[in-house]
């Protein structure tokens, strides 16, 4: 590698950060394109979210030590991180990414994308459509067959399932591309917190994670790769996808309470009282009901910093839609974009949405901990999948590069309690960080909800 350019996103990322522009010189070019063949430039969007999340990690570096680290990512390597479902497995053994009612189906007017990979999606995409309880795919295509694009996803929407017409390019998606990528605001005020530990950015960080599925969890992996204390927080309730959580767990703990539990509520009480950041990944009327608004942690806990994702935005209409990548991937056009023949959409070759969220808000929720150690104050990281897809839409044609699915040296395994596995080795890099994950994945709600000591 060798100093370059600075590539399109590097800029827009510190100015929605208010960072000094000037940490961008430490970046530098890769000698080759991230290897993801597409007709969109995601090449040129993971290498820069990817870098952005290790330049905020160097920007950390900086103020804890008062030296820059280089910067530079591997694209091979962030081509394997963004594609991970393709090298994860468990005893050798691969899982299938996507259920049976996840996927493109013909309307009488056009084409519905669902997304039924959790077993309660799936209950109520059949339910809402009238099809039996262990209705399959055949079943699922004949019915949407018969029926218009908006109401098939009317009715799936009003049962709380998930689904959108698969819709053009749109307008809607260059105006959004016109607010801010990451938006970064102090929600209070509070005195400077001190820096603890050492030896790595983020050590002596304790991060609360509230996030299912990939953004959440690629950017919580993150801040662990870099030296947080990171548990996640589940419902017992509400199990999640045994090998998805496996595949973005590397260095975190798992654990689950019952948040309308009294004694569980106390116990999360007490975590969140000694977390220096906690990301949230659920929608926002979920959150005001259990009391877990951005404004109403900031008021009771000053001095943290608050990460949040949502498929479709934070304000009006749209901020309460259920939604994931393949989903905003339909609504926003792109799946036509990558079409193959103009019959029938496509989709992206990884879930880049998803991961460049991700990267995204791990680079923002960084460097507001280093402004909040620096200047005091709450601070509050915003990043949604819709904003990330309107980016993609507009980023100038990059040179692109074809795939390359050799990219197996990029895994890494790990012994845990459910069995060998195989995942992808971490994207961000910087001179010093580490080559590799220094601690696997634990299992879905294996660990004891505390903090560890510091």
């Amino acid at each position: 590698m060798s100093p370059s350019r600075v590539r399109p996103l590097l800029p827009r990322i510190l100015a929605d950060l208010g960072d000094d522009a000037s940490l961008a010189a430490a970046v530098v070019d890769p000698e080759n394109a991230v290897p993801l063949a597409s007709r969109l430039p995601i090449g040129s969007l993971a290498q820069d979210s990817v870098d952005a999340a290790a330049l905020e990690a160097a920007a950390l570096v900086l103020a804890r030590t008062g030296s820059l680290p280089t910067v530079g990512s591997d694209p091979r390597r962030i081509a394997a991180a963004y594609s991970s479902e393709r090298w994860f497995a468990v005893d050798g053994e691969t899982p299938d990414a996507w259920a049976p009612l996840s996927g493109f189906w013909k309307a009488t007017d056009g084409w519905v994308r669902t997304h039924g990979n959790y077993p309660h999606h799936a209950e109520r995409l059949r339910t809402a459509l009238g099809l039996d309880p262990d209705a399959d795919a055949a079943a699922m295509r004949e019915r949407v067959s018969r029926s218009g694009s908006a109401e098939i996803a009317d009715l799936i929407s009003a049962a709380g399932g998930i689904a959108v017409p698969v819709g053009r390019r749109a307008e809607a998606a260059e105006r959004a591309a016109t607010r801010l990528l990451l938006e970064a605001v102090s929600v209070g005020r509070a005195p400077a917190r001190s820096w603890r530990g050492g030896g790595s950015p983020l050590s002596g960080i304790r991060v609360l994670d509230l996030t299912r599925v990939i953004a959440g969890p690629v950017a919580t992996r993150t801040l662990a790769l870099f030296g947080a204390d990171v548990l996640r927080i589940d419902s017992p309730g509400l199990p999640e996808i045994g090998w998805q959580h496996l595949d973005t767990g590397a260095g975190k703990r798992s654990a689950l309470l019952d948040l309308q539990e009294l004694d569980d509520r106390h116990a999360f009480d007490d975590l969140l009282a000694e977390a220096d950041v906690v990301v949230l990944g659920y929608r926002p009327e979920a959150l005001q009901r259990l009391g877990l608004a951005p404004a109403a942690i900031a008021a009771r806990h000053p001095g943290i910093v608050i990460g949040r994702l949502s498929a479709w935005g934070f304000d009006g209409a749209d901020a309460g839609r259920r939604g994931f990548d393949s989903i905003v991937q339909a609504a926003s056009g792109i799946s036509w974009i990558e079409s193959a023949d103009g019959t029938a959409p496509g989709a992206l070759p990884a879930q880049a949405l998803d991961h460049s969220a991700g990267y995204l808000l791990a680079a923002g929720i960084m460097s507001r901990v280093r402004r909040q150690r620096a200047e005091g104050g709450s601070h509050l990281v915003s990043v949604s999948l819709a904003r990330v897809a309107a980016e993609l839409l507009t980023l100038p044609d990059d040179a692109g590069a074809e795939s390359d699915l050799g990219l197996g040296d990029q895994t890494q395994e790990f012994a845990t309690s459910a069995g060998l596995v195989r995942s992808v080795g971490p994207a961000p890099h910087f001179d010093g960080s580490p080559e590799w994950f220094t601690a696997g994945p634990h299992p879905w709600g294996t660990d004891s909800a505390g903090w560890l000591a510091r």
